[in-house]
């Protein structure tokens, strides 16, 4: 891979993942939309593992508290702040984790692939995220986060491996349906998203493992410090942003791009 298709896969990857407009839409379009190669599973791996870094970065403090109550968790107690977080975003991952497998062992995570399919989903979810921002209470915080809560969000998060309807946010859509504020259920969904892309990137990784040589690491390294500041640099924008801008602009984006994809799919 030239060292520009490196870059642009990592910072379309790093700029998307955390943005709810779909990183694995726009990756799956990247190689149609400007004729470059597929850029293969060890970038995807990498990327993963640069905007992984990213996220736990950001949110330490709220990492730092799960991590410390796992161990607690695994004596079967979830009475503190630690294990109880840990708790609730196991429960939540648990739902993209089985659909993913079950896409993977049946072939229909290939065949879902298609423009078409990512028009549908980029027009209709965004249409959605729309309604459940404009219409969703206000009146939860992240504090708030429970049980019930996050089996529906684990729920609406394993919609997501369908290509365009984007992880964050289908998990930002579900949350404002539950009345969380803006910027507390942006939050939850990238917290949720920590242990799905450990899980994705896993996967990824032991596939990749066999084929590994000193050219694909020297460009997965590439890739994932390029998709590390990127999706850093999103995630702190879009954090800020959301304590005075609605999710709007994104649907908007959304849309128009739903639209496009759906008008070359069909002509």
């Amino acid at each position: 891979m030239t060292l520009f298709h490196i870059f642009l896969v990592a910072v379309v990857q790093g700029i998307t993942e955390f943005l709810p407009i779909s990183s694995s839409g726009h990756l799956i379009l990247l190689p149609g939309l400007t004729g470059m190669e597929d850029q293969g599973q060890t970038i995807d791996v990498a990327v993963h593992v640069g905007t992984l870094l990213a996220v736990i970065l950001y949110f330490w403090a709220d990492v730092r508290i799960a991590i410390a109550g796992t161990p607690r968790l695994l004596t079967g107690k979830a009475d503190t702040q630690g294990s109880r977080l840990a708790l609730l975003l196991l429960i939540a991952t648990i739902p993209a984790v089985v659909f993913g497998l079950i896409l993977k062992v049946t072939g229909l995570n290939d065949a879902m692939r298609g423009i078409t399919v990512i028009g549908w989903t980029m027009l209709l979810f965004g249409l959605l995220l729309y309604w459940a921002d404009q219409t969703g209470k206000t009146e939860k915080t992240d504090e708030d986060w429970g049980l019930g809560d996050a089996i529906k969000m684990g729920l609406w998060q394993a919609v997501a491996l369908i290509p365009g309807t984007s992880r964050s946010g289908i998990t930002i859509t579900a949350a404002r349906m539950l009345g969380y504020k803006r910027h507390d259920g942006a939050k939850i969904a990238m917290l949720m998203s920590i242990p799905v892309i450990i899980a994705s990137a896993t996967l990824l990784g032991i596939e990749v493992v066999a084929t590994a040589n000193a050219q694909a690491a020297r460009d997965g390294a590439i890739a994932a410090v390029l998709a590390f500041a990127a999706a850093l640099l999103a995630l702190s924008l879009m954090m800020r942003l959301l304590r005075a801008v609605s999710f709007t602009p994104y649907v908007i984006y959304r849309v128009l791009l739903g639209i496009v994809l759906l008008w070359i799919g069909y002509s």
